[in-house]
């Protein structure tokens, strides 16, 4: 994997490239502003170009560091070597008409500019004639923003620049920085060793640099000091930012063991593909291995596999939800799944766990959706096809008749597992595990009757009839014991029976189609 400073370096080369290829407009998709700046500046210091940056607040200003341009001073007030801001540029169509004016080649980094686009024919038509210009003189706009919706005679032009998050060259010098400043102000008495700073930086992984700073002030102030006990207050940080911030779920390499009855075969499967991430694998030019799909009835422990690969491969675990991915503003989602993928890319190796793909990506909508999710679905199928990072992707479905036959083709996944209903080895293991989750003693309960009155549970069922029949027993003042238990059994109708059809149908096609993880 390449690091953060040559991805860095690739990406002041990469805008680079295209300024000197005569792209006239460049958008960058981002909420961080500051390193949006610091990689614009090196672009244009390294190429002699001056930068321009323009808001709604300000104007036009020259950036920071950037180099003088000739017509600066021209426009400076009396007695100022150059402006605060080109008068009356605050206004967008004087910004334009006043850019495409000037004779000198630069780069101009217009923020949240879309929005102005919108219903203004004269400001596209002025937007559209700089564009035009720029595509002969090697000057360049750039347009800004969170999200950046373009109109469609603007949209043909331009390039998007993927912006991705910092990576662990960036993050340790944020640390470095927030710990000098800490230390001018007497609030950091204890600095970390070499290798608790390379945990810290680590587990800063996946967070902008904003948050990072945050992140570690708030660790370093707590106590006056920085050290390997602080790796757990930031990755609990960084799981409550993932989540607030967008459509996946953070949880950290665990210690606590998982404990997942059967599924011999999935854990064989997975001590052999976990020699796929390893240098030697790298060095005969391997791929590591893209992911599985885990197809079965629900409630039979397809998401505890999930977290178990995660856990036995210490890796993280992202979970992708599927409810925040879709937005009812146009671009919103596809953008979501974009920001998603580029998380779960900055923090590789890592898991990614998708459940009930086929609610995610469905393509049976047809187009009452207007196409969005089969251009989702397209377009989770070419990251999967071209993926480089170490995402290994874990997919999840209970209705295969839902699933598209597109993720069932041979290649996608490395291997397409079923999970049946638990035997009766799996059912003593799952009801001992829940009862003794519950402080219950499993010698004191017949097993054998117990196991027998709970064929065709799933798992799942199985941990409710523990729930409800220590309910009950609550209420009756009394201890859970055999019968209470048969009793709350008796009166459960499991999915195997109220949905018998399905659940044939399924176990039939899985088993001439899929692999058992027994």
């Amino acid at each position: 994997m390449p690091s953060s400073s040559t991805l860095l370096s690739n990406s002041i080369r990469n805008i680079q490239t295209l300024i000197m290829s005569f792209h006239p407009l460049i958008v960058i998709e981002t909420v961080e502003e500051e390193r949006a700046q610091a990689l614009l500046q090196a672009v244009t210091r390294d190429m002699n170009m001056p930068l321009f940056e323009w808001s709604a607040t300000q104007g036009i200003v020259r950036s920071p560091g950037s180099m003088q341009a000739p017509w600066v001073n021209e426009c400076a007030p009396p007695g100022q070597n150059r402006p605060a801001a080109v008068e009356g540029t605050d206004d967008p169509l004087k910004a334009l008409k006043h850019i495409q004016d000037m004779t000198t080649k630069a780069v101009f980094w217009l923020k949240d500019f879309a929005p102005h686009l919108e219903d203004d024919p004269v400001l596209v038509r002025q937007f559209r004639e700089i564009t035009q210009q720029f595509s002969q003189s090697a000057s360049a706009l750039v347009v800004s923003g969170d999200t950046v919706q373009l109109p469609p005679e603007i949209a043909h032009d331009a390039v998007y620049f993927d912006l991705k998050l910092p990576g662990l060259d960036e993050l340790h010098q944020a640390v470095l920085e927030v710990m000098r400043s800490l230390k001018s102000r007497n609030r950091l008495q204890s600095e970390p060793i070499e290798l608790e700073m390379q945990s810290l930086v680590k587990a800063l992984v996946g967070m902008t640099l904003k948050q990072a700073r945050q992140a570690i002030t708030f660790a370093a102030l707590e106590d006056g000091k920085l050290s390997i006990d602080d790796v757990g207050r930031i990755l609990h940080r960084k799981a409550q930012m993932i989540r607030e911030g967008g459509v996946l779920e953070y949880f950290p390499v665990n210690e606590k063991p998982v404990n997942l009855g059967g599924f011999a075969g999935l854990k064989r499967w997975l001590d052999h593909a976990k020699v796929g991430f390893s240098e030697q694998a790298q060095e005969l030019n391997l791929t590591p291995p893209k992911g599985i799909l885990i197809v079965g009835i629900q409630g039979c422990g397809k998401s505890l596999a999930a977290k178990t690969i995660a856990q036995s491969w210490r890796l993280p675990l992202l979970k992708l939800d599927a409810g925040r991915l879709y937005d009812k503003y146009i671009g919103e989602s596809e953008k979501n799944f974009r920001q998603a993928i580029a998380l779960a890319e900055t923090m590789a190796p890592a898991v990614l766990w998708i459940d009930e793909i086929e609610k995610s990506f469905t393509t049976s909508t047809g187009d009452s959706d207007g196409g969005l999710s089969r251009r989702l679905f397209g377009s989770l199928l070419t990251w999967m096809q071209e993926k480089s990072q170490e995402v290994f992707v874990v997919a999840t479905a209970n209705d295969l008749s839902q699933v598209p036959p597109e993720l069932l083709r041979k290649g996608r996944f490395d291997e397409v597992f079923f999970v049946d209903l638990p035997n009766e080895q799996e059912r003593g293991v799952i009801l001992q595990t829940h009862l003794l989750r519950r402080k219950q003693t499993p010698r004191q309960f017949d097993f054998a009757a117990l196991v027998a009155a709970t064929d065709g549970f799933s798992g799942a069922e199985i941990e409710q009839v523990v729930i409800a029949s220590l309910y009950h027993a609550l209420y009756l003042n009394q201890p859970l014991d055999t019968n209470l238990l048969l009793q709350t059994i008796k009166s459960t109708i499991p999915l195997s029976v109220s949905r018998r059809e399905e659940v044939e149908n399924l176990r039939a096609i899985a088993q001439e189609r899929f692999v058992s993880v027994r």
